[in-house]
């Protein structure tokens, strides 16, 4: 019997129309637990990196983590895998919402699409019965339109579908897919599913999951259920609002956002309005928030309540979470009310919410500066809103220089010439990032952006402080129910770390230190990935419910597989290490793993060349990135070095690759 899994992928071929339901590997499990593990061994074995994001061959697979279905609180996460439009790499975004639970009822671990259907077409996916049907008369619908017209044409109010807008019809490079409440919005993987011919998945499931220890398993959920309520009641003090509890950061509960508008850049990531934040614009951002946000939501099974639905006056109703509340806002340098209209929009369109603004506002920036002119914008608005509106429309239907910027800032900026690339400066690894920046080098950070292969710093950083508390006592009193670390070294890494003097950024925390942290909080992400659980509940917020000290024991009592704090932390670093194989075969090295050059102000090339030659000593790679043969050979990945030699990539020859010197500004040894 399998527990927690359903042992079943729904395989479907929409080039010939056929729908196999196909009996998974126990063994995958073991090795790659589910969700994000199992989708990399799935893309490693299918989609050689000759396979372009728009063929046929590409793959694009909807996992439900290991854990989703089961009691575990706010375990929902869908993710999704594919090969990215965008970056030419491994994309994988995830989505909350009830969709992954409900296809785990339906008696599937995950849906794989390969080819193209000849025709728009929708899956609808009823325990064993699976169709794929006509969509022609859904061509065009916005995303949450179209969910609500096949709930209708089912006669199914309780089907989870997952849609995409005129953004993903139209291979727009940052499409999305928006699921009810949660979106899966990086990367593109919209647009894969629109050049599939796929406008949307519904899915209703009524079996059960079996639960290998059930009443052990009920009583590790009811222990994170009273840590949950006892954290709400005690917030962390000292950090910025919305890093004070758990979940989500709590951006719909917020109405303070000095510290979002006074240290996030505004337009395409260049302006700091320092003295933005005043008692007026408070005043009528809340009023706007108030009057807008129409009750707070939860995804299933989880109690904290971080998106809301938004109506905007005369506009339908949509759900919002998150920094995207001030993404279109501060990218038209406009204010809330217009941030909160035109998300509507962009939202039934299907774009990602962090990539769209900065691409119109790196089109009005060019404008601006003469490298696009008015036979470009022919028909733009003069008016700033205006131009947003004006530019989201064409971008999502591809229509004059909107089909340039439809491929996002990197690409466009090749396209158009004249200096545009000098504009396009917010990118890492060809994809638009955070508007963030910030004064002196923050080393971990630099190695969570340069390293990262999610290329998405929101889903990288996590438990550790994103700063030091300015004094001491403060910083005592934080580590003292600190029970989350996986080491006890953390704490005084932590403690020693002062805002000023020679504890402080750049130098520290330390190289080595550094390197650890980021260990740390990357691997919370990838366990989280594979069973699915929110990261608001785990890798992202400070002292979550979910930690490495207790995944082992849900593991162990959910999946029946026998699991310690050693085997997960081997199995979380294999199915990492599998997924930068991917990244590296498909020609992913050093030279690429850089940070935008104006991130911080003050550069230190020294150390930063420090840190990277250090971390990848630390994982096990040699010094261009690349995995070694001893690194891949202790996580059973043998299969990797074979493809490797095949390829090049290693030869027969190759040591480790590394330098055993040791760090010089590394001042902990």
């Amino acid at each position: 019997m399998r527990y927690a899994e359903t042992g079943f992928n729904l395989e479907i071929d929409l080039s010939r129309g056929n729908i196999e339901r196909v009996e998974s590997d126990p063994e995958l499990t073991k090795h790659y637990l589910g969700g994000l593990g199992t989708n990399a061994k799935i893309l490693w074995d299918r989609v050689p990196p000759e396979v372009e994001p728009f063929s046929p061959e590409n793959v694009l697979i909807f996992s439900a983590g290991l854990l989703c279905g089961t009691p575990a609180i706010g375990c929902n996460r869908t993710i999704v895998s594919t090969i990215s439009p965008q970056t030419k790499l491994m994309a994988f975004s995830m989505m909350g919402g009830f969709w992954a639970p409900e296809l785990k009822y339906a008696g599937y671990d995950r849906v794989i699409l390969r080819g193209k259907s000849p025709d728009l077409v929708y899956l609808w996916i009823k325990n064993d019965q699976v169709e794929i049907r006509d969509a022609s008369h859904l061509k065009g619908l916005g995303a949450t339109e179209t969910a609500e017209l096949i709930r209708q044409e089912l006669n199914e109010p309780k089907a989870q579908v997952a849609s995409i807008g005129m953004a993903g019809e139209n291979r727009v490079y940052f499409a999305s897919i928006e699921q009810g409440r949660s979106s899966a919005s990086r990367l593109g993987i919209g647009a894969v599913m629109g050049d599939k011919g796929v406008k949307a998945i519904a899915v209703r499931g009524t079996k059960d999951i079996n639960i290998a220890q059930p009443a052990e398993y009920l009583e590790l959920c009811h222990e994170v259920m009273e840590y949950i309520k006892w954290r709400n009641d005690n917030p962390v003090p000292g950090v910025m609002t919305i890093m004070q509890g758990i979940g989500s950061p709590q951006e719909m509960k917020v109405h303070d956002e000095k510290w979002h508008t006074e240290n996030f850049m505004w337009g395409n990531t260049r302006v700091r309005r320092k003295d933005f934040w005043n008692e007026e614009v408070e005043q009528q951002w809340t009023k706007t928030m108030d009057s807008m946000r129409t009750r707070f939501i939860s995804c299933y099974n989880c109690p904290m309540e971080c998106g809301a639905t938004i109506t905007p006056p005369g506009q339908p109703t949509y759900m919002m979470k998150c920094f995207s509340k001030l993404t279109y806002t501060m990218a038209a340098f406009s204010d809330l009310d217009f941030g909160l209209k035109i998300a509507q929009r962009a939202t039934e369109y299907g774009v990602d919410g962090f990539s769209a603004p900065q691409v119109m506002a790196f089109a009005v920036e060019l404008y601006e500066n003469g490298i696009l002119t008015d036979k470009d914008m022919s028909g733009m608005p003069s008016d700033n809103e205006g131009r947003f509106y004006w530019l989201l429309d064409r971008i999502v239907r591809r229509e004059g220089i909107g089909d340039v910027l439809a491929n996002g800032t990197y690409w466009a900026a090749k396209e158009i010439g004249g200096g545009a690339e000098e504009y396009a400066h917010n990118n890492i690894k060809k994809h638009e990032q955070l508007p963030l920046k910030l004064s002196m080098l923050n080393p971990i950070y630099f190695l969570m952006y340069c390293t990262g292969e999610k290329i998405n710093i929101t889903q990288i950083e996590g438990q550790f402080p994103q700063a030091p508390y300015p004094k001491r006592e403060e910083r005592e009193a934080f580590v003292k129910d600190w029970f989350q670390v996986p080491d006890e070294k953390f704490k005084q890494y932590f403690l020693d770390w002062e805002p000023r003097g020679e504890n402080s950024n750049p130098y520290y925390p330390t190289v080595r230190m550094s390197c650890e942290i980021v260990d740390w909080q990357e691997m919370m992400h990838y366990i989280d990935d594979a069973l699915g659980m929110c990261a608001g509940l785990s890798s992202f917020p400070l002292k979550p419910p979910y930690h490495i000290h207790n995944y082992p024991k849900f593991i162990t009592a959910g999946a029946g597989i026998e699991m310690d704090e050693a085997k997960l932390t081997k199995a979380a670093r294999r199915y990492r290490t599998l997924v930068r194989a991917v990244n590296i075969r498909r020609g992913m090295r050093r030279a690429d793993e850089k940070p935008p050059e104006n991130h911080w102000k003050k550069r230190f090339p020294e150390l930063e060349k420090d840190l990277l030659d250090t971390y990848y000593r630390f994982k096990g790679w040699n010094n261009d990135g690349v995995p070694t043969k001893e690194t891949l050979h202790e996580l059973s990945l043998d299969y990797v070095t074979e493809d490797f030699i095949k390829r090049g990539i290693l030869t027969d020859n190759d040591g480790d690759g590394l330098s055993d010197e040791t760090s010089v500004k590394d001042k902990s040894k």
